[in-house]
């Protein structure tokens, strides 16, 4: 199987597939109905969805399990199959996938509420976390993908339930949507350095509501944490509804791809599409940054503006600046 690690130590972006659910019901998935209860009753239209982002271009594709975890499934009468759909869900994408393809084991919110707003204990939590991760490893994946997070402590109960059962690599994206916070008052700035002490493997954002704020929420992370491997996969733009009912997002593939270029010079290493994204604007971004170079991290760094995070930025820059030229000392 490919391995993440190798891959983010090369030169280059890797190109992550975009939006799940939507696709499904274009090959039919019912309105309403869970998107990873297919991975057990249609499982062919599954692994179409995800060879159509294969051959857009996609370096990575996400499991159908966002909603997998035993709390969201049991919202579905089916918090008994959490096993049974999580492994079905990483083996699906993995006969797709090949050799060649990395496979991201998709781990999204349980839906319930962390305490002390909720009655979900960090606990609980974890181990409802680690159920998920355990299943999504055994099916294939080559990494735990932890993304749409609000809650900081949810967050973090996700790569605690993940390193308890397996080796693999954990990444972990956030979603800024509330002017510049989570839905839970999180900023970025917070979330990069809270998580990216937990061991994982890259940090970042996902959906929120415009290209522009999830570009804004990646430089704050660049500014505070120089060293940090970052995500990108944005929303395409906020949905309209049609007079007919229908569900328009009005970002071309064209605008995604010159934004990111933009992220691309945050010095990200994974760029992909939420919400409102198809194959076109994954093949679109594919051309964008195939021979894409960013300038120089110190330079985007003293470009970036200062942020309100724990660490002052121009601390940052000096620790980046002092980090390049140890890595030249001892070359």
């Amino acid at each position: 199987m490919p391995d993440l690690r190798q891959k983010l130590s090369e030169p280059g972006i890797i190109i992550i597939d975009g939006a799940t659910g939507t696709q499904l019901q274009k090959l039919g998935l019912p309105p309403g109905m869970a998107p990873e209860l297919w991975n057990l009753e249609n499982p062919e239209a599954v692994k179409k969805h995800h060879q159509t982002y294969i051959d857009a271009g996609s370096d990575a594709i996400l499991t159908n399990s966002f909603g997998g975890s035993r709390p969201r499934l049991e919202m579905e009468q089916n918090g008994h199959h959490t096993h049974k759909i999580n492994v079905a869900a990483a083996a699906l994408a993995r006969q797709a996938a090949g050799d060649e393809v990395l496979v991201f084991g998709s781990v999204g919110p349980t839906g319930l509420l962390m305490e002390p707003m909720g009655e979900l204990t960090y606990e609980k939590a974890v181990e409802y976390f680690a159920e998920q991760a355990s299943a999504l490893a055994e099916g294939g994946a080559d990494c735990i993908y932890i993304e749409t997070m609000s809650d900081l402590q949810e967050a973090k109960a996700a790569i605690a339930g993940a390193h308890q059962v397996t080796n693999l690599p954990v990444t972990v994206t956030m979603s800024f949507d509330m002017h510049g916070r989570t839905m839970m008052g999180v900023k970025p700035e917070e979330a990069v350095q809270e998580l990216w002490a937990m061991d994982v493997l890259a940090v970042g954002v996902n959906c929120g509501r415009t290209l522009e704020e999830n570009l804004v929420a990646v430089t704050a992370m660049r500014t505070v944490a120089p060293d940090v491997t970052l995500i990108a996969k944005p929303n395409a733009g906020l949905p309209r509804m049609e007079e007919a009912g229908e569900v328009v997002y009005d970002v071309t593939p064209e605008i995604v791809a010159e934004y990111a270029l933009k992220f691309g010079a945050q010095h990200i290493k994974m760029f992909g599409g939420c919400c409102g994204s198809n194959p076109s604007h994954i093949t679109a971004t594919k051309k964008a940054l195939k021979n894409f170079s960013p300038p120089p991290l110190e330079t985007v760094l003293a470009q970036n503006p200062a942020t309100n995070g724990n660490e002052n930025s121009q601390t940052n820059r000096r620790k980046s600046r002092g980090t390049r030229r140890l890595q030249r000392s001892t070359s």
